[in-house]
């Protein structure tokens, strides 16, 4: 189990740099927002069109990027949507349960679908270079990229929550939880 759990750690370690590479992202992504907010309106008083729709994309290209390589991130932290009626009140190990099956039977099955069928449309988008229909935009096929990424890294982050479920379904909660402090450090 020590050997599954130090798998578990390494995944958890490359979605936490990825998910703190998410913030820079967003930080990005405010500053261009904050600039196109500010050209628009400096260009409208001063008579010059100071935007274009690459700045537009690329603020939404950004905001995509944050959203779908965050994913992973989240479901690390625990962070996701969840209905909690009766989770909150189980054990650990009914928790862990309940980890393992919605992991097993819902997110890694729906993860890889969303894979396999995302692989032939970014093929196509970079076969063909595929651009932005708006005069000025951007490539699509680098934005395109991202979504197998980030699939690739919420499917790896599934077997991870599935290897500590199961740590904690076989009684070794203290290594689930050092793994989960090793992480901090990292």
């Amino acid at each position: 189990m020590r050997g599954w759990l130090r798998f578990a750690r390494i995944i958890d370690a490359l979605n936490e740099r990825v998910g703190q590479l998410m913030y820079w992202l967003a930080f990005a992504m405010i500053l261009l927002g904050a600039y196109n907010a500010t050209v628009r309106y400096l260009g409208q008083y001063i008579g010059a069109n100071l935007s274009s729709n690459a700045y537009l994309e690329a603020q939404w290209y950004l905001f995509g990027a944050m959203f779908m390589l965050g994913a992973a991130y989240t479901l690390k932290h625990n962070a996701h949507v969840r209905v909690d009626i009766m989770y909150g009140r189980l054990s650990p190990k009914g928790q862990a349960w309940i980890e393992l099956v919605g992991t097993l039977v819902f997110l890694l099955p729906f993860s890889l679908l969303v894979l396999w069928l995302s692989l032939s449309w970014v093929e196509f988008s970079w076969k063909f270079h595929e651009m932005s229909p708006n005069p000025g935009g951007l490539a699509r096929y680098p934005i395109k990229t991202v979504v197998p990424i980030a699939f690739v890294l919420l499917i790896l982050q599934g077997l991870a929550q599935a290897i500590k479920a199961v740590a904690v379904i076989r009684g070794h909660r203290a290594a689930v939880y050092e793994s989960t402090q090793e992480d901090a450090v990292l």
